[in-house]
């Protein structure tokens, strides 16, 4: 009876056709190649595995047409479980990260805060030591390196801040102990009369702290020493010879004083060397002083304008090292000058005229450029030397344009555009006035040669003689 009742519930297995058992081998076999092709297995990478058996998935829904639909529907909810998932874990990342940044939030604050208040700290014991070695380096620097700790404790009134300074900063405390060093040595080889050796260590010390006026003054107040070279030279030409070395140069006033002690020991040499060589800082200042210089040595005057001319180039006076240039004799420089710059106006060259009267440098600034109108007019500039007591610059032009007889002034006459008929006129008086007769009748001929031009008399208004060629 058993084995009726086992007969009466055995369920026989699915039969399964040929064509079914071999679309499942292809399957397994598909499943198989794939992983290893990718490299993965059943613990992951996780998405390489999901896209295989996806694709399974898809070939049994087209195989099996009969439950294609349903088959469709289960795979869309399980392609929608996974991607859900699969958003879940980015979020879940992405929230780790950022409880891990908050989580750090009030660590770092801390950490900020305590660092805030030890920088201000810091900051305030280095503005004590910072004043403190100031006023040192700008005394005398006679006080010795206990003098110098004491006068930082009683500025704060704290014993040991020193200490501790340094021993925060040991970058802080090795600057200051070779600052201090090369103080203290340089008031040793001073004291011992080695002023060369000490000019040499004030032009070699850092950040530039014997390199100022008042160790200037600690040279000058030595004076001369008979039979040896003055002390404050000595200085100057340790620190200029170094200027370079350094990322700034020596300032404006140490240079002025450079420069004047240099020419003070007749020293032109040393000067040319700092100016040609850039040593300097260029200032107008410096310029007027060579200048000065060489108006009481006659004979390096030229060298000076030449000194003088590269300083004022250097700093932008334009019109005192054009004035420089002419002095020298240098009129096509000048003119060239002139021509780079193109910032000066009429007055300015009148003024070089008078500054600088040469007959080639008004002829020069009178004649045309290149079918360009000239700077000025001759017959201004001629009226202009009569009228400030230069009647001998005046009368030596007169000369000049009187040799080339009536064709000269008659070509003059066209060319100046700038003179109405009554400044000729002037021109002419002047000419009778200083013996030049003749060449007043030929102005005098010309204007009245002129197209309805009869008379010109005091009421008649200005007008331009080369009016008719140009209207």
């Amino acid at each position: 009876m058993w084995a009726q009742e086992m007969h009466k519930h055995a369920v026989l297995p699915p039969i399964i056709s040929k064509s079914d058992k071999e679309f499942l081998e292809s399957m397994q076999r598909y499943i198989i190649t794939e992983t290893e092709r990718v490299g993965c297995d059943e613990n992951g990478p996780a998405d390489e595995y999901y896209i295989i058996y996806r694709n399974v998935f898809d070939k049994v829904i087209e195989y099996v047409t009969a439950y294609k639909s349903i088959l469709t529907s289960i795979k869309k909810e399980y392609d929608t479980f996974i991607e859900t998932i699969k958003e879940h874990q980015r979020t879940a990342f992405h929230l780790r990260g950022k409880l891990k940044a908050l989580a750090a939030e009030p660590t770092a604050l801390v950490h900020h805060q305590r660092r805030i208040i030890q920088l201000k700290e810091n900051y305030q014991r280095l503005q004590i030591v910072s004043h403190a070695l100031s006023s040192w380096t700008k005394s005398d620097m006679s006080s010795t390196f206990q003098d110098f700790m004491d006068q930082i404790q009683m500025t704060k009134g704290d014993q040991g801040i020193v200490e501790e300074l340094l021993e925060d900063d040991p970058c802080k405390a090795k600057d200051a102990e070779i600052m201090l060093y090369y103080v203290e040595r340089f008031n040793e080889l001073i004291s011992l009369g080695e002023y060369e050796k000490a000019a040499c260590f004030a032009a070699n010390s850092p950040r530039r702290i014997l390199r100022n006026m008042n160790v200037m003054n600690k040279f000058k107040a030595l004076g001369k020493i008979r039979g040896k070279p003055l002390p404050l030279l000595l200085f100057f030409e340790a620190i200029f010879s170094t200027s370079r070395a350094f990322r700034n140069p020596i300032d404006a006033h140490l240079t002025l004083e450079g420069i004047k002690c240099g020419l003070s020991e007749k020293r032109l040499d040393l000067v040319i060397n700092w100016v040609t060589q850039e040593r300097i800082t260029f200032s107008e200042e410096a310029g007027d002083v060579i200048i000065d210089y060489g108006e009481h040595d006659t004979f390096n005057k030229a060298k000076c304008l030449a000194l003088a001319q590269i300083i004022y180039s250097k700093c932008g006076m334009h019109k005192k090292a054009l004035l420089c240039l002419c002095k020298q004799g240098q009129i096509h420089e000048a003119m060239e000058y002139m021509q780079q710059f193109k910032d000066f106006t009429s007055d300015d060259l009148v003024q070089l005229i008078t500054l600088c009267p040469q007959a080639e440098l008004i002829q020069s600034l009178t004649k045309q450029r290149n079918e360009n109108l000239p700077f000025l007019s001759f017959v201004f500039i001629i009226l202009h030397l009569f009228s400030i007591n230069m009647e001998e610059i005046g009368i030596k032009l007169l000369q000049e344009i009187n040799k080339g007889g009536k064709d000269a002034i008659e070509h003059l006459m066209m060319s100046d555009s700038f003179c109405s008929l009554e400044t000729w006129q002037d021109m002419a008086d002047v000419c009778s006035q200083n013996g030049f007769t003749k060449l007043a009748n030929n102005i005098m001929s010309i204007l009245q040669s002129q197209a309805g031009v009869t008379v010109i008399s005091e009421e008649d208004e200005k007008v331009n003689p080369m009016e008719h060629v140009f209207w």
